[in-house]
């Protein structure tokens, strides 16, 4: 590997200064060279090749694990382990955020509590049985932008989104229509949410009437028990919102959709779907 090393900064530092620095002869390195590339070397140099554009094609947001199922994908053979060593000796790796626990809700209030449903029974069978919802801000130049969305639990899409500049009742409702006119779920579909005013507000309950959905709320302070909504929450974070700083909110907004319509439901894998699409589970589920 160390041969390898040099010939790969070749180009970057002289040859005899790198043999010098880490103790190989040059006529070793240039005996090397002349060698014919063997079978495994030129199967590793094709697999790093298609590593490197999987990684690249998806901005550098994943991991081993994804670029293997990516792979697997496209009829690949390489074994995880395989392209986990491979990624880790080219020092490819996915986007490290810090962790992050938005509290955007306000559960101090006096508007009815509805039950939690779920217990952390977080699977569905069918699509558009249960939604979870939830709301999280992103930084502007401009100020905060509040997004609200509606994830399906069967599929992982996000099946409703709205986004505003302030945290009224408005935001979640948009997300909430968005998301009934999209999918067009039958009665009793269960909505889960935490327990802020925004879910508590009667304007809010009356439209899950008006669906003849069931709402269900989380227990106080528990992120688990809307987990699925929370895991989303963190990989927008980690993708998107902290990779740049929008300028404007309109700027925000574009980049929101783009990532939401063009790039979580249609071409992001999920590990909870056995590594494949949100549109591919819809589709498998119809």
């Amino acid at each position: 590997m160390t041969f390898a090393f040099i010939a790969q900064h070749a180009g970057t530092w002289p040859v005899r200064l790198m043999c010098r620095v880490l103790e190989v002869s040059p006529s070793g390195y240039y005996g090397w060279r002349s060698r014919p590339e063997s079978a495994r070397s030129a199967s590793n140099r094709q697999l790093l090749a298609d590593v490197q554009r999987i990684h690249a094609g998806h901005l550098r947001r994943y991991g081993a694990p994804r670029v293997h199922a990516a792979l697997r994908a496209e009829g690949r053979t390489a074994s995880r382990g395989r392209v986990e060593r491979l990624m880790r000796r080219h020092g490819i790796r996915a986007l490290a955020g810090r962790q992050f626990r938005p509290c955007t809700t306000d559960s101090r209030h006096d508007l009815p509590i509805a039950p939690n449903l779920l217990k952390q029974q977080l699977s569905a069978a069918l699509p558009n049985t249960v939604w979870l919802a939830d709301i999280t801000y992103l930084p502007t130049g401009e100020g905060w932008l509040y997004l609200a969305a509606v994830l399906d639990l069967a599929t992982r899409k996000i099946v409703g989104w709205s986004m505003r500049e302030n945290m009224r009742t408005e935001l979640t409702s948009a997300a909430l229509m968005m998301a009934t006119q999209r999918q067009r779920p039958g009665a009793g579909l269960i909505c889960h949410s935490d327990r802020g005013s925004q879910y508590a507000a009667e304007a809010y309950r009356k439209q899950l009437a008006d669906m003849k959905a069931t709402p269900s709320m989380s227990r106080t302070g528990c992120c688990y028990d809307n987990a699925p909504m929370e895991s989303f929450l963190h990989t927008l974070k980690l993708e998107l919102v902290h990779q740049q700083r929008c300028a404007t909110r309109d700027e925000a907004r574009r980049d929101l959709f783009a990532y939401i319509e063009g790039y979580y439901n249609r071409q992001r894998i999920h590990s909870a779907l056995g590594y494949i699409t949100s549109e591919q589970a819809e589709r498998n589920a119809s």
